[in-house]
């Protein structure tokens, strides 16, 4: 530097040195410019000579270095807005990869189920051919099950019109179906089950415990749907519509309590059971498995205990949706109930002054919470099992 800026102090009478000199000072300004932009070394001139100033080469000189210094920076700019410009398209595209890859994955899926199916039906098949008696059996039952769970509420809801025919085969079909259940399956002594015993099986796999629990279950509604078909048969003198309600509601609620506690002995007795390792291990894990399970099945004791007990005091309370309605009360609507469209048989006055047939009523609340007319609240609680109707819940724990 300091070479170069003697040279630019010589005489003015020599224009090649001049121009040289010029030169050699722009060169020493892109070194500095250089230096400065890589942060290097920073180096500052202050006096800046006369010659070179006044010099109109070296002024054209130093414009085009100004200029290209511009033009530098206006590059870098505009390369910056553009990156940043990119920088959204490259996100859209690396999403659309991410996309691709996801839709390719489950594409590959596809192909892998698709060639795979032949094998997965072989698999089904033999599945299926293993355990023919006990799928039949099952679907025997869930058939029997929803029929004459359909025909009791049909019988219900008709009230002193049901059949008695009808309800004396349903009590005969339901308790034959059971008995033949048993009768074939004698060896097994699955109705030990019934109450609280195991079956005579030397070892209980997993499928063996499911045939069993499933049968019980079964078994079960069969036995309580048959006492709700011989309240049907009672007499509506000997026990008014109203009553049987309550029985039936009282009913369903004993057979759920029961069926919850059934399966206990036969899970037990295989969780004991559980494993194929040395006898401490096998012992250790099958205690801890069997003391899991009978926790939980304490906590949903409570939970059923619960509503046990607001059943009860249902069943002896007999609470009631209103009061007795006068004469003058039922001809201020002409004598007519607007459920059943017929003369008043023993009306009810409802808190929102609207007059009903009891057992109209009462029908009415077996799903409802609110009156007919105004959907005033009128009970707190839906009592759906009043109806006849039984839980289609399988409890299989």
């Amino acid at each position: 530097m300091q070479a170069n800026c003697s040279q630019l102090r010589s005489p003015p009478g020599t224009t090649g040195s001049d121009d040289a000199s010029a030169s050699q000072c722009v060169h020493s300004r892109l070194i500095e410019g250089s230096r400065l932009h890589s942060g290097d070394v920073h180096i500052q001139i202050n006096n800046i000579p006369k010659e070179c100033a006044e010099n109109p080469s070296s002024r054209n000189i130093r414009s085009g270095v100004h200029s290209c210094t511009h033009g530098c920076i206006h590059s870098r700019s505009r390369s910056d807005s553009h990156s940043e410009a990119r920088q959204p398209d490259d996100t859209a595209t690396e999403s659309g990869e991410h996309g691709g890859s996801s839709f390719s994955e489950f594409r590959y899926l596809f192909k892998w189920l698709q060639k795979s199916l032949p094998y997965i039906l072989i698999l089904g098949v033999k599945l299926v051919m293993q355990h023919i008696t006990g799928i039949s059996l099952g679907i025997g039952l869930l058939t029997t099950f929803m029929y004459a769970n359909k025909s009791i509420v049909n019988q219900v809801f008709l009230r002193e019109r049901s059949s008695k025919i009808q309800c004396v085969w349903l009590l005969v079909f339901l308790t034959g179906s059971s008995v033949l259940l048993y009768y074939t399956f004698h060896s097994q002594s699955l109705y030990y089950s019934l109450v609280f015993l195991n079956p005579t099986l030397d070892h209980l796999s997993f499928w063996e415990v499911l045939w069993i629990v499933g049968i019980t279950d079964f078994i079960l509604k069969f036995l309580f749907m048959d006492l709700k078909c011989l309240i049907l048969l009672v007499p509506s003198f000997i026990m008014p519509f109203k009553s049987k309600g309550y029985w039936y509601m009282l009913l369903e609620e004993l057979c759920q309590y029961y069926r919850t506690f059934v399966p206990i002995p036969v899970w037990f007795r295989y969780l004991i059971s559980y494993g194929e390792f040395g006898n401490v291990i096998r012992w250790s894990l099958g205690i801890l498995l069997a003391l899991l399970y009978l926790i939980l099945k304490l906590l949903d004791f409570f939970g059923h205990l619960r509503t046990f007990r607001r059943v009860l005091r249902i069943f002896f309370t007999r609470p009631s949706y209103g009061v007795a309605a006068s004469k003058r009360q039922c001809s201020d609507v002409d004598d007519i109930c607007s459920v059943c469209q017929a003369e008043f048989q023993k009306p009810i006055l409802l808190i929102c002054q609207h007059i009903f047939c009891e057992e109209c009523i009462t029908l009415w609340f077996n799903r409802e919470k609110t009156c007919p007319l105004c959907r005033t609240v009128i009970s707190d609680h839906i009592n759906k099992w009043k109806d006849g109707a039984t839980s289609s819940h399988l409890q299989i724990y």
